[in-house]
């Protein structure tokens, strides 16, 4: 299948470096992913013939990424809880403080900090939330589903009725989150401190750019990876559980 049919998770899900293509463009890898990259390009006005052969214009041989498409999706879930997860809870209070701070000594001449500070202190509250809920229902459940295929034990169905539907809820709060990123991006000037910024100023534009970053990663494995493979390898088992 080439580049013209597949979705652009695919596409990035398969060589992570095309992620820094897309980016480069404003093209959404990880919250859009569903998409073709002609469909992604007819809505920003781009050639895609352009984007393709960047792409192909990437070195071949060893990329040097992490072939998460190839690893058991019990691994990928802890790769993504030790690795994202942590991340945020490490990040967040610290960016927090220097937020407020800034709020504070440069809110007067740059009241968008203001906006910045309340948008980021949403997201602190709800990726908390949606992380635990990762953690307590969904990744477990995944778990089970890897130990279920493994061990040949019978399909149980969960109390939420399919993995699809905590899928859909967190693919859902997925969005909401680019969404807010992208506001913050857009009310820093892509991160861009102004020329009165203080070093404090300028660490905090760069740790939201890199929190930033963080995010699409964490959300593209999800969404792009661990997602529809937990689906179908529930439709799978539903399949040998119950092959009539």
């Amino acid at each position: 299948m080439g580049l013209e049919t597949k979705h652009i998770g695919e596409i990035v899900a398969e060589d992570f470096r095309t992620a820094a293509i897309f980016k480069k463009h404003g093209i959404d890898f990880c919250c859009k992913g569903g998409r073709t990259v002609a469909d992604a390009c007819d809505a920003k006005k781009l050639d895609a013939d352009s984007i393709f052969r960047e792409i192909e214009n990437l070195p071949k041989g060893d990329n040097n990424s992490i072939d998460f498409q190839s690893w058991p999706l019990d691994l990928l879930a802890d790769y993504v809880e030790k690795t994202h997860h942590r991340y945020v809870e490490e990040k967040t209070p610290i960016l927090q403080g220097f937020l407020h701070k800034l709020c504070k000594v440069h809110g007067g001449h740059h009241p968008e900090l203001f906006e910045i500070h309340d948008l980021f202190e949403e997201s602190a509250k709800d990726l908390a939330g949606h992380m635990k809920k990762e953690e307590l229902i969904l990744f477990p459940f995944i778990r089970n589903l890897v130990t279920n295929k493994m061990s040949g034990r019978d399909y149980e169905f969960p109390s939420f009725g399919t993995v699809q539907n905590p899928v859909n809820m967190m693919m859902h709060e997925h969005t909401i989150e680019g969404e807010r990123f992208r506001k913050i991006a857009e009310l820093s000037d892509e991160y861009t401190p102004p020329a009165d910024a203080c070093n404090t100023y300028r660490v905090t534009f760069a740790m939201l750019e890199e929190f930033e970053n963080d995010l699409h990663r964490h959300i593209h494995l999800e969404n792009n990876i661990l997602f529809p493979k937990s689906i179908e390898l529930e439709k799978e088992l539903k399949a040998e559980f119950n092959p009539n």
